[in-house]
């Protein structure tokens, strides 16, 4: 039987470099997506312990362009996750091709019908909503398919004046 004790106990051994007896690589093999969840970048609250479908997440990308910037999701589960992907809105005031000024966002798996295949599907759980707002600030940056057309078109025009206003939102906004 497995316990949280015995689970420690591996990964004490693990972190030690030694291997458990009955282990094997297949056990310990760590996404990569899950490794970028580890990065620290994300921090994960329940504003009321009562309602836990209701969830606050703070994402502080350590890359790009929202370097610096602390990034405020509210998540609500619906009653009828997981069948309907879970309501995201952005809190915090953003130039971001992807995200509007509103605090709407762009992101194909929070799309609950999606003509390309990569919308919400009952497989999908909310560490895959985590991982997406988390890459929207790095790699699923998309300045081809924007919500807000003004910051795309604005990145085309100069990058180095985008990257301005995003530091003055950052400034203003997002610490």
């Amino acid at each position: 039987m497995l316990t949280l004790a015995s689970k420690l106990k591996r990964e004490e051994g693990v972190r030690a470099g030694r291997t458990p007896a009955g282990s094997n690589d297949a056990s310990h093999r760590v996404s990569i997506r899950d490794r970028l969840l580890i990065k620290d970048t994300c921090k994960v609250t329940f504003p009321d312990e009562n309602k836990l479908y209701h969830i606050q997440l703070a994402i502080s990308p350590d890359e790009g362009y929202y370097l610096g910037g602390k990034f405020q999701f509210e998540i609500e589960v619906p009653e009828a996750y997981n069948m309907v992907p879970p309501r995201v809105k952005c809190l915090t005031r953003i130039w971001h091709p992807n995200i509007a000024e509103t605090g709407e966002i762009c992101l194909s798996l929070l799309r609950e019908h999606s003509i390309d295949g990569t919308g919400w599907a009952p497989t999908r759980t909310l560490k895959d909503v985590v991982w997406g707002l988390n890459s929207l600030f790095t790699d699923l940056l998309n300045f081809d398919d924007p919500l807000n057309i003004d910051a795309a078109e604005h990145h085309l025009r100069d990058k180095e004046d985008f990257r301005n206003k995003v530091q003055d939102f950052i400034k203003n906004y997002a610490r």
